[in-house]
């Protein structure tokens, strides 16, 4: 690994003198600043000992990958894994550390989202940036996401947030990592299996695709199980969530419709879709990763990942954004997904913050009585969300 152009002095080290390394054990207080050539095989690996006499050794961050933080498109390709994931290998090896030495964590957030999020909430991503949001997702599946690079890649998540809540599992008849907005564009009858109210001009993250016997796979839903460890990076999933789940309820009819939906005329089973299928698909989606979240949230005090979840809640609390409060009136605009992350709050948060349930109700109760939903159909709107929440809480892995 190239060092990154860090000064440093360079040891090679031989199997004289008392064995491999009997002369750090000699010089401890030096271990942290000096960066070891192991040659095994034929292979040249930079190796920097961290401080201390248990401590593990830390990789270096190489200079190349720390210029691509400030080149989003330059990011972008070194990122973008190719429709047939033909570049995966490559974006694994950048972004996969078990140990970065110094910022190396943060560096690497900071590539995942120069490459991968929308320079703007008004901007679409394109099918590159969307292929490089599954690439990163892929290279880190299975893996232990390093400390400090958890929030930036929450922030990814949160910026396709659509997609993200869509994804059920792999699928090997998926099209690609990614679809361009012509391919995630409804069909006459107003429907796309890439989700309601969709931007135009937006290309769309297909996490759920699975090339039979490729190299990668993306699970979001492991991801964001790793990355609930990092009270920030739950936070910023929390916030996506819920400004996703306002942002929806606020674009449908009164009914609680699609209001794209055209009845197709050679649909005509018992189970033909209806205005209110598809959004009572997507309603339960968005409750079920709320109480997603939750259930991770409680897992770290029940399988000891941390012993004081009262201040894991409070950086909690401390990074939440607010409350998402739907709009009085229907809205008709199509946002990128970037901007229903970024979308402002209401206010504070009202109760406990940890209920997801509270915090999801008291903004559909609130939706339901403005848009004067019937009540029958805002109970049975209320109970989809209600079973999803409580089935994303308690379900396992």
């Amino acid at each position: 690994m190239n060092d990154g152009g860090a000064t440093q002095d360079v040891v090679t080290v031989d199997e004289q003198g008392g064995g491999r390394w009997s002369w750090l054990r000699r010089h401890r207080l030096m271990a942290s600043a000096i960066a070891l050539v192991v040659v095994a095989g034929g292979t040249t690996a930079t190796i920097t000992l961290a401080a201390g006499e248990d401590a593990p050794p830390c990789q270096t961050v190489p200079k190349s990958t720390r210029t691509l933080a400030a080149r989003p498109a330059a990011a972008t390709r070194a990122l973008d894994p190719g429709d047939d994931l033909s570049r995966f290998d490559a974006v694994r090896d950048l972004l996969r550390y078990d140990n970065p030495c110094g910022d190396g964590a943060e560096v690497l957030g900071a590539v995942v989202e120069a490459a991968t999020r929308a320079p703007g909430p008004g901007t679409p991503h394109s099918l590159a940036q969307a292929r490089a949001a599954y690439g990163v997702a892929a290279a880190l599946d299975g893996a232990e996401v390093p400390e400090g690079m958890a929030p930036a890649v929450a922030r990814m998540l949160a910026d396709y947030v659509v997609d993200e809540a869509r994804y059920l599992m792999h699928d090997d008849e998926s099209g690609g990592p990614a679809v361009s907005a012509e391919a995630a564009a409804p069909d006459p009858y107003g429907w796309t299996s890439y989700g309601r109210f969709l931007a135009p001009g937006e290309a769309h993250t297909d996490f759920e695709y699975d090339q039979p016997y490729g190299p990668a796979e993306a699970d979001p839903e492991m991801l964001v199980a790793e990355l609930a460890e990092d009270p920030e990076a739950l936070a910023i999933l929390y916030d996506a969530e819920r400004a996703y789940f306002a942002h929806y309820l606020e674009r449908l009819t009164s009914q609680g419709g699609d209001p794209a939906f055209r009845p197709d005329p050679k649909e005509k089973s018992d189970y033909a879709s209806t205005p209110t299928t598809w959004p009572d698909n997507d309603l339960e989606d968005i409750a079920e990763r709320v109480g997603n979240l939750m259930k991770h949230r409680a897992a770290l005090a029940r399988e000891g990942t941390t012993d004081d979840l009262d201040a894991y809640d409070d950086v909690v609390r401390r990074h939440l954004r607010g409350t998402y409060r739907t709009a009085p009136r229907q809205v008709m605009t199509r946002p990128p997904m970037a901007a229903i992350a970024a979308r402002p709050v209401d206010g504070p948060i009202e109760g406990d913050p940890m209920d997801g349930r509270h915090q999801l109700f008291t903004v559909f109760d609130a939706w339901a009585k403005d848009r004067g939903v019937p009540a029958g159909r805002a109970a049975a709107m209320r109970q989809i969300i209600d079973d999803a929440y409580v089935r994303g809480l308690w379900m396992r892995f």
